[in-house]
């Protein structure tokens, strides 16, 4: 199937669907410039071990050190803007129907974008929690500050270490969104797997949630993906070139 008439297929499962899940991965967030974990060539790890830095043992351990690395990340994250392939699921919401965004992502840009039901399964720089009192804080307008200065960001009111509240390697995933995640594929009628090679788990294991429960799958992605031969349509492209034409679409067909 070419692309055309994938993207029209696409379009015609979305149209006649009343409860939509996005799920979403790195190709959202390089569109905004957000470099992705895995790439060979410009990832975060292509030129560090994940779990000297990024583990929560190392967050422990060495905390100076892992802020030395997240501090330029937090910074870029902050600074990066939605790009259409997030308004394009906005879109998809103002057409009426119910569209529940689950992403992989730690950059709050669906949240900037406008979505409003959106699940981050892996957390997000957006708040910090103190790891004695367990307190919450508003990165952007309460620790931003420090913690883009060259210096660990502490608890103000017990001095305890911050940590991001992004799921670090060897972390648990936050249990509520994660429980929320698979309820939201149980019962959606199409699920969007978009800019996402699924080899993350056990994020990868949702899109097989929806396929099990009947549900129409669409994948959009750059590359092949493991779910594609169980897709209801395949459309290769970039998130931010292939979403847009899709929700235009449907707001077309009303």
């Amino acid at each position: 199937m070419d692309a055309t008439a994938a993207i029209r297929r696409a379009v015609e499962l979305i149209h006649h669907g009343a409860r939509i899940v996005a799920f979403t991965g790195a190709g959202f967030s390089t569109a905004s410039g957000i470099p992705d974990f895995r790439s060979a060539e410009g990832g975060l790890w292509s030129k560090i071990d994940p779990m000297e830095v990024a583990s929560l043992s190392a967050f422990r351990f060495t905390p100076e050190r892992f802020y030395d690395w997240a501090r330029p990340l937090a910074a870029r994250l902050s600074a990066a803007e939605p790009n259409p392939a997030h308004f394009a699921l906005r879109a998809l919401e103002r057409t009426g129907r119910e569209v529940t965004v689950i992403t992989q992502n730690i950059d709050n840009l669906h949240q900037k974008a406008g979505s409003s039901r959106v699940i981050e399964i892996h957390g997000s720089f957006r708040t910090l929690i103190c790891t004695g009192c367990r307190r919450r804080f508003d990165t952007e307008t309460e620790i931003e500050p420090r913690l883009l200065e060259m210096r660990i960001p502490l608890c103000p009111h017990c001095r305890s270490i911050l940590k991001p509240g992004a799921t670090l390697f060897g972390e648990d995933l936050p249990r509520d969104s994660w429980q929320a995640a698979a309820a939201a594929c149980r019962e959606c009628d199409v699920m969007i797997v978009a800019g996402t090679a699924l080899e993350v788990y056990p994020a990868a294991e949702l899109p097989e949630i929806a396929v099990r429960n009947r549900a129409a799958v669409i994948s959009v992605n750059i590359s092949p993906t493991p779910l594609e031969p169980r897709a209801s349509v395949a459309v290769r492209g970039r998130v931010e070139h292939v979403l847009p034409t899709i929700a235009a679409e449907v707001k077309a067909l009303g």
